[in-house]
């Protein structure tokens, strides 16, 4: 059922919020109303308090096009200020992902989640979790940061982990893990004292950091993910290669971490029970 507006309400309510916009772009009267093409007074007469005179479609329109809002908006008819293609720009963006441990982006969403419970999904094993071997391994043919780049960067992010301002959950498919412990796949041509000192140093985190550091394994023959991180309320990010989809609409991003949750749910392994499976795996190696 349509709620019909009394026209001093919407008077007052465009009033206000045109007076409003007025003031975050610092234009005057006299400014607004020569870049909309009306006379000064008829501006005035609009902005002056208790009038229930409302603006032509035209001079809405025109008066939202200068200001950066929405006519919606200066209407009464939405809360959002933004224009339509404004609201689809802010809720996703493309941003380029340099497949580093040294990200900057990575590293700038990480201090703005800071408090919030960051849910993480990542590409192979967690770059903040592995040892400097691996990384030495994994970065060394990489050409956009060295691998003492990385290292110092993995340090940084571990020891914003140990501060304990937010909860970390990961979800890594067993089948990464196995491949890792047996050298497999990507994995291949790492050394295995390597491989069983980086299992070993996950084994000492999971146990170490808990609860504020949760790896669940999943079954990557049953359920799928995209690398994927959820900033909390504020922010999802889908890794795809070259560049992150990052989500900032409420709806995204509760989608997203819908998805994880669902990951979490039916695990293979629960957080509680992941240091006993990398247990198993060094004592199997």
């Amino acid at each position: 059922m349509v709620t019909l507006v009394d026209k001093r309400i919407r008077a007052a309510v465009f009033r206000e919020r045109l007076s409003a916009a007025m003031d975050q772009a610092g234009l005057s009267r006299s400014a607004l109303a020569r870049q909309t093409g009306v006379d000064r007074s008829t501006l005035s007469q609009l902005l002056i308090e208790g009038e229930t005179r409302l603006p032509n479609a035209q001079l809405v329109a025109d008066s939202a096009a200068v200001l950066g809002v929405s006519t919606d908006w200066l209407l009464g008819l939405t809360e959002r200020p933004e224009r339509p293609g404004d609201l689809i720009a802010a809720s996703m963006r493309i941003t380029a992902a340099e497949r580093s441990a040294v990200d900057e982006q990575i590293l700038s969403w990480h201090r703005e989640a800071n408090g919030y419970k960051i849910r993480h999904v990542p590409a192979t094993l967690p770059d903040m979790l592995k040892t400097e071997a691996v990384l030495t391994w994994e970065y060394g043919k990489f050409l956009g940061k060295t691998p003492q780049q990385a290292i110092r960067a993995t340090m940084d992010r571990l020891e914003w982990l140990r501060g304990g301002d937010s909860d970390y959950e990961i979800a890594v498919p067993r089948q990464e893990i196995d491949a890792f412990a047996t050298g497999e796949g990507y994995y291949r041509g790492l050394g295995a004292a390597d491989r069983a000192a980086q299992l070993e140093q996950l084994r000492r985190y999971c146990d170490d950091l808990y609860p504020s550091l949760r790896i669940f394994l999943f079954d990557s023959r049953r359920l799928f993910s995209a690398p994927v991180t959820v900033f909390g309320p504020l922010l999802a990010c889908v890794y795809v290669g070259k560049f992150y989809l990052a989500f900032r609409g409420e709806e995204r991003v509760r989608s997203i971490s819908g998805h994880f949750d669902w990951l979490v749910r039916e695990c293979e392994i629960d957080a509680r029970e992941t240091p006993a499976y990398l247990g198993h795996l060094l004592q199997a190696g």
